[in-house]
């Protein structure tokens, strides 16, 4: 059976710990491997978009990076209880014509006990930004430990 730890029902500690391995997980924009963190079987809300199973959840990554581009991401734990987790994020991404924007939004997740995502519930609103009011500037990939979060940017 796969797991993803940590697992629940979560602890602060544990929950934190599981926001920024997704963090880190959606900086990589391997769509292949940030799928195996959700199970067979889940469901998504994205937006309009609705995949359901980890192959129409990859293949909307797929879609996702090949148009959101230089994407990076800060995720923060909002709320938990046993199997659940609420997030809030905030990304910064450009478009094929160079235009960039930062993406506001919040998440529900909802986990198997495998540690596996079973559901994940996204609203997330966009904001056209001109390149010098960007705040993500780390490079491509993890966001290092000392780069501030949300909440110490003022997001």
């Amino acid at each position: 059976m796969e797991t993803r730890p940590p697992l629940p029902p979560f602890t602060h500690e544990s929950a934190v710990q599981k926001v920024r391995l997704a963090e880190d997980g959606w900086n990589t924009r391997d769509a292949s491997r940030v799928a195996l963190a959700y199970t067979e079987d889940t469901v998504w809300r994205n937006r309009t978009d609705f995949p359901a199973g980890r192959a129409a959840a990859q293949a909307f990554l797929e879609r996702k990076w090949a148009k959101e581009l230089d994407y990076r991401l800060i995720k923060e734990l909002w709320a938990f209880t046993g199997n659940r987790i609420a997030v809030r994020y905030a990304y910064e991404w450009h478009d094929a014509s160079g235009q960039w924007f930062r993406s506001y939004g919040n998440e529900n997740w909802e986990f198997e006990a495998s540690g596996l995502m079973k559901r994940r519930f996204a609203c997330i609103n966009d904001l056209a930004i001109s390149e010098e009011h960007r705040l993500f500037h780390w490079p491509l990939g993890r966001r290092p430990d000392d780069h501030p979060g949300l909440s110490d940017l003022g997001l």
